[in-house]
């Protein structure tokens, strides 16, 4: 073979060693390569697998251990503060035994127990029942059936029964204001149920009790309130007494009443000393909300306000000169918009023999326009239901 030869055969031998040496030095960087990336991905799985664990971990924790606060306040806490406050109250009737709900409060240097007047009315026999379990016999000091309120003091029992609350005032209050009552619904002693404040300013009625009179100024709550509750504290998240859980709408959901703290604070000082409360002020006229409906009907332009449809003779608003068909849309410059809230302005702010300026409104018989005037009237007394 001639020289040419032999080097292209060694040419091409070194060639393919190359090319052998290439694959085997690429298999050898791929499966490096490989084995890297597997190795970073299995140790990424491993780390999330551990942070899983200890965030399952974490939330078991918290889970368990948890305790609910609402405005910092632990309910849990709040209870055991207050639960020996609230007495349940016991009495016997023509139908069979009643039972309601009241709590201790401190009048001067006296205990005594405050409740609704519908949990007594008519009922003998009464005994109060403190949280420890002792009963004792109580006498009715005072009640307002206008106010649904009641007064009880416990005769004979031991000083370190009496754990009283405190009363605030109900003014401030506000929709959306977290609330807490507590009482015995059923028989169920010492039960807590929460909610808020749902509105202010209502009127209820208690056709048994107050001979078709409103109640007024009342709070609204989606606080649960069951027969049985009747009588005990509403509460703010502090553990003081805003009302008194009253009444409830038959089958409906979350509506639940109480008298407010005013209301008690204004009167108990009348129902210890006398026995009764007659700051009720009086127009002597019935009526009905007003709407557009009522207003296109009437051919008038006012939407709001309560239609004043009897005036009683000879009582306040008759010997003003107020007519049946008025409309009172304000007093003493506050807007009045339906029945609720002026049954409310006279229950919170006016007292029998003041004076209060009414804005009427009032369709002139000859022009019918709707005419606005300012007339003085003296508020009487609200009479016996």
């Amino acid at each position: 073979m001639g020289e040419f030869g032999e080097r292209g055969v060694r040419s091409s031998s070194f060639l393919v060693l190359i090319f052998i040496a290439g694959l085997i030095l690429g298999g050898i960087a791929i499966g490096y390569i490989t084995f890297k990336q597997i190795s970073r991905l299995d140790a990424e799985v491993t780390n999330l697998q551990n942070q899983v664990s200890v965030l399952h971990g974490n939330q078991t924790v918290t889970y368990e251990s948890i305790t609910v606060y609402q405005n910092s306040t632990a309910l849990s806490q709040l209870y055991e503060r207050v639960k020996d406050s609230v007495v349940l109250i016991i009495g016997t009737e023509n139908s069979g035994s009643v039972q309601g709900s009241g709590f201790i409060y401190n009048y001067s240097g006296s205990m005594v127990v405050i409740t609704n007047n519908h949990v007594v009315s008519g009922a003998s026999d009464i005994s109060v029942t403190f949280s420890d379990g002792n009963g004792y016999a109580a006498v009715v000091n005072g009640t307002d059936v206008y106010a649904d309120l009641a007064i009880l003091t416990v005769i004979d029992a031991n000083k370190s029964e009496f754990k009283p609350l405190d009363i605030v005032s109900s003014s401030t209050l506000r929709v959306g204001d977290p609330t807490i009552a507590i009482g015995n619904p059923y028989g169920l002693v010492g039960s807590m149920t929460t909610g808020v404040i749902s509105a202010l300013g209502r009127t209820i009625s208690e056709e048994n009790y107050t001979g078709g009179y409103a109640i007024a100024n009342i709070i609204q709550t989606s606080t649960p309130i069951n027969p049985g509750n009747s009588g005990g504290p509403l509460l703010n998240y502090n553990g003081k007494v805003i009302g008194i859980t009253t009444a409830i709408v038959a089958e409906s959901q979350g509506l639940g009443f109480a008298v407010p703290a005013n209301t008690i604070l204004r009167e108990i000082h009348s129902l210890i000393e006398t026995g009764t409360y007659g700051g009720h002020s009086y127009l002597g006229v019935r009526g009905t909300d007003m709407d557009y409906a009522t207003a296109q009907s009437l051919g008038v332009n006012v939407t709001y306000g309560w239609r004043i449809v009897e005036v009683i003779p000879g009582k306040p608003a008759a010997n003003a000169g107020i007519r049946s068909g008025d409309i009172i849309i304000g007093i003493n410059g506050t807007r009045i918009r339906n029945g609720d809230e002026m049954s409310s302005y006279l229950e919170e702010h006016t007292l029998p023999n003041q004076t209060v300026i009414l804005k009427i409104a009032r369709k002139n018989q000859t022009t019918y326009a709707t005419e606005t005037l300012n007339i003085s009237v003296v508020l009487g007394t609200r009479p016996p239901p």
